[in-house]
């Protein structure tokens, strides 16, 4: 089966530089890393493919070579089977490219901290939460149910039956780790005793079979603050799962996201909405009623005149904003002019008699909009405008 061209793997052009590869890489190794989509083997072939492209274009070296050879630069002896050289990259050669470009700065959902032996962290926790805009102004408290792993009480997470110990691996001295020299080389692996543990126990703990850790459900209190906005993250510091062999717990990530309302659409700390004018009130000016986000009413001057799309500005009745110490921003209320329907023929007589005897500059947009029909009428049969050639003829 032969292999996708590197650069359509990443998705970048042929003369990306240095930066827009990490970049690509960065954003498809966090879609596609197992812990994002555990059992699921598409994903990681995927994460394999991404991080052989990555270390090919990655490497000025041999990079030059995959442009001038293409995959045929890594074959028959041609820096060897896959990009690393010998027989193609492993699982672990992945990971240590993830690591190298992500840090520690992407905890979310890693397996852990250190690589070798010994305590490690527990994975980052996701949960997805949303809430009302009504919500997201006056903030939220509220008890969420969450699926995770905990310290096994019966053995204090060392994993061995109470009253029997934690042997040090003898095969890595406890390191999780053995190295191996062939010829000039020396690799280093997992232990197979231990399977990088460095440690192992005789008596496995009854209630967690030995893993230190056993699901459970916890109950946790959130506080949403006020003026939380769509796709925004909450972390909860140690509220993932529990790390393993003793080490320390995971982080907890909320992801809110604000259901649309029914009469208002946000933007940032200011909301939008329309409202109807009748169109006698619109006509003669007056006023109407609109609601506020916070359960309350305020009263909307309406112009002598005023037309469909005219905006008012209601300052300080918008969304509070986050972490501003109540400031809030702006509420702006669209109009648009209703017409009315249904009309008795009485009420149809006074509008035909208004229409008559209305005179020029009571529809003054009407009126511009019919001068202009009238000039393009006349330019295009080629007749001159009584009010003279348009100006910039």
């Amino acid at each position: 089966m032969s292999k996708r061209d590197y650069y359509e793997v990443l998705g970048v052009a042929r003369d990306a530089d240095a930066k827009a590869v990490k970049s690509a890489y960065r954003k498809l190794a966090m879609q596609f890393h197992p812990d994002q989509n555990p059992d699921n083997p598409e994903a990681e072939a995927r994460f394999k493919e991404v991080g052989e492209a990555y270390a090919v274009l990655s490497d000025a070296d041999k990079r030059a070579a995959y442009d001038r050879m293409g995959h045929a630069a890594f074959q028959n002896g041609g820096g060897g089977r896959g990009p690393f050289g010998g027989g193609g990259a492993s699982a672990a050669d992945f990971a240590d490219i993830f690591e190298q470009v992500f840090g520690d700065a992407f905890g979310m959902g890693r397996r852990g901290g250190a690589r070798r032996g010994g305590p490690s962290r527990g994975s980052d926790l996701r949960y997805d939460m949303e809430i009302t805009l009504e919500e997201a102004f006056n903030g939220k408290d509220t008890v969420i149910r969450v699926p995770t792993t905990v310290t096994c009480e019966r053995c204090e997470g060392s994993g061995a039956e109470p009253g029997t110990g934690v042997t040090t691996c003898t095969t890595c001295s406890g390191t999780g780790r053995i190295r191996r020299t062939q010829g000039f080389f020396t690799m280093e692996q997992t232990c197979p005793t231990c399977g990088g543990r460095g440690s192992y126990v005789e008596t496995p703990c009854r209630a967690c079979d030995g893993a230190g850790r056993v699901r459970q459900t916890r109950d946790l209190r959130v506080q949403i603050p006020a003026g939380v906005e769509d796709g925004m993250r909450i972390r909860l510091s140690g509220e993932g799962e529990a790390g393993a062999q003793g080490g320390p717990r995971g982080d907890l990530y909320i992801f809110v996201s604000v259901r649309p309302h029914d009469l208002y659409e946000r933007d940032g700390p200011n909301l939008y909405c329309r409202a109807p004018v009748p169109m006698v009130t619109a006509a003669l000016g007056g006023s109407i009623d609109a609601p506020t986000i916070d359960g309350g009413k305020v009263q909307i001057k309406v112009p002598e005149g005023a037309q469909t799309g005219e905006r008012m500005r209601l300052k300080q009745k918008g969304m509070v904003r986050l972490n501003g110490g109540g400031a809030r921003g702006d509420m702006y209320v669209e109009l648009f002019v209703e017409t009315p329907r249904k009309l008795t023929e009485r009420q149809r007589e006074i509008l035909r008699e208004f229409c008559d005897i209305s005179g020029e500059g009571c529809n003054p947009e009407s009126d511009g909009f019919l001068r202009k029909v009238r000039r393009f009428w006349d330019d295009v049969r080629g007749e001159d405008h009584p009010d003279g050639p348009r100006t910039g003829a």
